[in-house]
């Protein structure tokens, strides 16, 4: 007798081929069987009418804390991810040592907030890797973070490294790799990732490529300089032969509307040279980052206190008023902001709760001064820490990217702060219910593919990913007719409908629509595949 039987589901296995009606047998957390009229298990679960996936591999998550410090993990676990990817945008917090975890603590508080009487008890991707075995929701790889690398060897000065300190970035990134990083990621519109050279970043990629993973860069722009930001990405990986995964592949601002294609038509042609690019997206129109994250690079220079020094310098915030409202900054991707687009998403600071959910626009009209003044004066009330969404994207390149064979699904989800992104709760089922079955954007069999079967197999993953015997239980039973995200920008934090159940190594994490108490998660290595 099996631990679990799954009766009359209608099975998308996460190859891109069409359902068919069968029975499933989980034992010892893998599939033993896949039929018709299989023995009875301990549990039965009569799946009539719903369909059974393989759990949802999120590409490019951002809770390398949150998944320590809040184990439940509902909102990833009951949208039917059981895997996602750490480690993003160049910044994380493996490896490193006790003055970059300061400043990277401080750093990126917007994207992981800053868990009271958190215990940092690891240096080494090895030792994070652990932590996470430890007990966690849903699996977890890591990609080594670029911008940590450099942090720790050059600092935050604006300049090449020299000879020797990428000599020893290249050893701290072989030593990450030796310990199951699946990869390496970039921020290169972030302190200090952004002040690598392409040079640099072809080094680092030929370790990368050397050692079976990816390179997954956040690139240097979005916006004005979006095209050319991505043609430096491939060009990295057609120097070196890594893989390239360009994550959250979007076209934003006025100056891209309409250019989706314009991306898809570069990366075609890297396919056809015989380049393995694969790309992530999210389901949805804006985006979400620090509002730091928008000033000009060059205030970055020197760290988190230098910076905020120059924000409180008059005539250096003249200078980067201008900068950003007549010239276009290369934080706001080469394109002049609009305070409109720019609305708070969290504050580390309490005192500022009242501003989460207002634009920046709004709260300078209300407090009748200049935009700039609010942003510079918010920044330093609340010591960089504030997250914002920023309202910026297209539907039809959201939809164009979406469609590409090279696509799979990444939330970029921040989950801490006061109305933090919708996507943080809903980007899998918005992706069945809003661009499966209402707008018929994808069909389901091959919606399913990217976000499970071709995620698995950039990932390098064997064993996981499909409904196939022999494969871990990653699973999900969910009803096509119903499935949909409720979360929303003024209530992000709801659980989506129509998925009653999740399993993570064969363990309910979602049973009958609530949460269990099981944490049956645990870090997967490069090694392992």
């Amino acid at each position: 007798m099996t631990d679990l039987l799954i009766t009359g589901a209608t099975v998308i296995d996460g190859t891109g081929s069409a359902g068919f009606v069968a029975d499933v047998a989980v034992d010892g957390g893998r599939i033993v069987a896949v039929g018709n009229d299989l023995p009875t298990g301990r549990r039965c679960i009569d799946a009539t009418g719903l369909v059974l996936s393989p759990g949802f591999i999120d590409m490019h998550a951002h809770s390398d804390l949150q998944i320590l410090a809040t184990p439940d993990h509902t909102a990833k676990v009951s949208q039917g991810v059981t895997l996602e990817v750490l480690g993003q945008d160049g910044l994380s917090f493996a490896p490193i040592d006790d003055p970059t975890r300061a400043a990277i603590r401080r750093q990126i508080a917007g994207w992981n907030g800053e868990p009271a009487d958190f215990d940092f008890s690891w240096s080494t991707v090895a030792g994070y890797l652990d932590r996470l075995d430890q007990g966690i929701a849903c699996n977890a790889a890591y990609l080594v973070p670029q911008g940590t690398l450099r942090m720790m060897v050059v600092g935050t000065e604006n300049r090449p490294a020299t000879p020797a300190e990428l000599a020893q970035m290249i050893e701290l990134l072989t030593q990450a790799l030796r310990d199951g990083a699946v990869g390496m990621s970039s921020g290169l519109t972030y302190t200090p990732g952004m002040f690598a050279t392409t040079s640099e970043l072809v080094e680092l990629c030929r370790v990368v490529a050397q050692y079976g993973g990816y390179y997954a860069p956040h690139q240097r722009s979005y916006g004005q300089g979006a095209l050319d930001a991505y043609a430096e990405m491939v060009e990295v990986a057609r120097q070196t032969g890594c893989p390239l995964h360009l994550t959250h592949a979007v076209m934003n601002f006025a100056p891209n509307q309409g250019r989706g294609a314009d991306l898809i038509a570069m990366i075609d042609k890297a396919l056809s040279d015989g380049l393995d690019v694969t790309t992530d997206t999210y389901p949805y129109l804006p985006g979400a980052t620090t509002l730091a994250a928008t000033l000009p690079s060059w205030t970055a220079e020197g760290g988190p206190d230098a910076q905020l020094d120059r924000l409180r310098d008059p005539a250096t915030r003249a200078r980067i008023a201008h900068e950003m409202e007549q010239v276009g900054s290369d934080g706001c991707h080469g394109c002049v902001i609009e305070w409109n687009t720019i609305e708070i998403g969290g504050v580390r600071n309490p005192a500022l709760g009242d501003v989460v959910g207002r634009t920046v626009s709004d709260l300078a009209a209300e407090r009748g001064r200049r935009a700039t003044d609010v942003f510079f004066d918010l920044l330093i009330a609340d010591d960089l820490g504030t997250s914002i969404l920023q309202h910026v994207g297209h539907e039809e390149n959201v939809r164009t990217i979406m469609q590409h064979s090279s696509h799979t699904g990444g939330s970029d989800a921040i989950l801490v702060g006061g109305k933090p992104h919708p996507r943080s709760w809903g980007t899998f089922p918005r992706y069945l219910g809003r661009y499966v079955r209402e707008l018929g954007v994808l069909e389901l069999a091959d919606c399913i593919h990217h976000l499970t079967g071709r995620a698995a197999r950039r990932l390098r993953l064997t064993d996981r990913g499909l409904v196939r015997v022999g494969y871990h239980a990653d699973l999900v039973l969910f009803d096509p007719e119903t499935v949909h995200d409720t979360a929303t920008f003024d209530n992000p934090r709801q659980q989506a409908e129509g998925i009653p159940y999740v399993f993570v190594n064969g363990v309910p994490v979602i049973d009958d629509g609530q949460r269990t108490d099981d944490l049956p998660g645990r870090a997967i290595r490069r090694t392992d595949v």
